[in-house]
């Protein structure tokens, strides 16, 4: 882990993105800001994504479970 300035990353892009596709860099803007500068691996889809649902297909099962449960009370 490296800790810089945000000048320093302004001045040296380049290399310190390189460097972050095998370390952190830490970056200090001020005294009171500080971010981290790393390589984000792609994660490949797995089962849990290929069995989302799409926000449409959520509301109507709500409103389907809630009209149930609405009958079943009457």
């Amino acid at each position: 882990m490296r800790v810089i300035s945000s000048a320093e990353l302004r001045n040296n892009m380049k290399k310190y993105l390189d460097l972050a596709t095998s370390e952190q860099i830490v970056i200090q803007r001020g005294r009171k800001e500080t971010f981290v500068l790393q390589k984000k691996e792609y994660l490949e889809p797995d089962e849990d994504f290929n069995r989302a649902i799409s926000l449409e297909e959520f509301r109507e099962g709500a409103k389907e479970h809630i009209s149930a449960l609405y009958s079943q009370n009457k």
